[in-house]
């Protein structure tokens, strides 16, 4: 790893371990505010948010790196901000079907989620393209931190999960705030002025990111999505909320580790200067990233349990139970998750999205065979021996990919 991005990644990791040390410590206590079922609840409604956050700008936030002159890249974030504001409208109709339809008191509020984590998602790659760490690292702060303090706050006044979902909401607003500065060339107000043949030129030039990307990481999104809802249908609301404590806890260090890693990954693959510096930069972030995931596993497998019944409190024992099953997966996961971006870099989207629809089926069949045989802790089994050749394959392909094009290693 290079001392730039080795400076990079630790300004963000400290902002980082500042953001997530807070959700961790403030846990015990969230767990005895909120019961299951409305972790669950939350859990159900904030994937949804999430699915169509994701993809809030139709990925074209991601092409901002590529952009190195101001007037462009004002142009790219005049687009994503129409197309934002385009899925924050439709999801206004998604809400209303969900509210309708299925009984979820809440989603009258997705529109304000789609809108807050879109915004995130957004302005952290405009924060990324200008490398102001620091910034990213005060926001991941705002976010995390200060979202985990408001839901216990709000518990206190609210019933269910209100105060877990106006909480995460309102401090992803907040952590948007402090990355919109400083603002694109011309100022924010200049946005809405660009020239429509612009946009739809600078559409055009970027492509490949609503076209392959975003199916690609709506299927990511839509995977959390889908086995939520299929655990809740299956096994109810408290096991929901099981399987989602377990996973926002396991996957937390994945979020703290690989999300500051991709963001100095990304543009330290573009700027690589030969194939192989940039292939030995991958393999030399898979070690790095193995070497962490390891120990994690090992203590899920032998103390799970133990440590989230001490943690959370006994009626939380099960989830527990759920990180043992689930620590292979999560370990694999978190060796993947930074990698996200060196098919961006290496223009091979078309293929990630290809293999993303495999894992999709992988993942599926693992979760609904471990469910008809074992109930929730089945599935955790499942997931994780189903989706073990599927990573092994995809660390391997990424570690000897030898197509990569010259301007992402020039």
């Amino acid at each position: 790893m290079k001392p730039g991005m080795l400076r990079a990644t630790l300004t963000l990791l400290t902002g980082s371990v500042a953001a997530h040390v807070i959700p961790l410590v403030l846990g015990p206590a969230l767990t005895r505010t909120y019961a299951p079922e409305a972790f669950g609840q939350f859990a159900l409604l904030w994937a949804v948010a999430t699915n169509m956050a994701v993809v809030g700008c139709a990925r074209y936030e991601f092409a901002l790196p590529l952009e190195a002159s101001e007037p462009r890249a004002a142009q790219l974030m005049a687009l994503c901000a129409r197309i934002l504001l385009a899925v924050t409208a439709a999801s206004a109709a998604v809400g209303m079907v969900l509210h309708l339809g299925y009984a979820m008191p809440l989603a009258w509020m997705l529109p304000c989620a789609v809108l807050a984590g879109g915004a995130v998602q957004w302005l952290t790659m405009w924060a990324t393209r200008s490398r102001r760490f620091g910034l990213l690292s005060a926001a991941r702060l705002v976010q995390h931190g200060g979202g985990a303090i408001l839901q216990l706050l709000l518990g206190a006044v609210t019933v269910g999960p209100m105060g877990l979902l106006v909480g995460a909401m309102t401090a992803m607003l907040g952590a948007g705030w402090i990355l919109a500065r400083p603002a694109p060339s011309g100022g924010w107000r200049a946005m809405w002025s660009q020239p429509m043949k612009d946009l739809k030129a600078m559409a055009q030039r970027h492509r490949d990111f609503p076209w392959l990307n975003t199916p690609h990481a709506f299927m990511g999104a839509l995977q959390d999505t889908l086995a939520l809802v299929l655990i809740a249908a299956w096994t109810g609301d408290a096991a929901a909320g099981f399987w989602a404590l377990a996973l926002r806890y396991l996957k937390a260090p994945a979020t703290l580790i690989g999300g500051a890693l991709s963001q100095t990954l990304y543009p330290s693959l573009l700027k690589a200067q030969s194939a192989s510096e940039a292939r030995a930069l991958v393999r030399k972030t898979m070690a790095v990233l193995a070497g962490l995931a390891c120990p994690l596993a090992i203590v899920l497998l032998l103390w799970g349990p133990g440590l989230f019944a001490m943690a959370f409190g006994e009626r939380w024992t099960e989830a527990g139970v759920l990180a043992s099953a689930t620590a292979l997966y999560i370990a694999l996961h978190f060796i993947a998750s930074p990698l996200a971006v060196v098919t961006m870099a290496w223009h091979a989207q078309a293929w990630a999205l290809r293999l993303a629809l495999i894992g999709q089926f992988v993942f599926f069949a693992g979760l609904l065979s471990g469910l008809a045989l074992g109930g929730l802790v089945g599935a955790g089994w499942g997931v994780s021996a189903s989706m073990l050749a599927y990573f092994a394959y995809y660390f391997w392909a990424l570690a000897n990919w030898k197509d990569i094009p010259h301007e992402s290693a020039a």
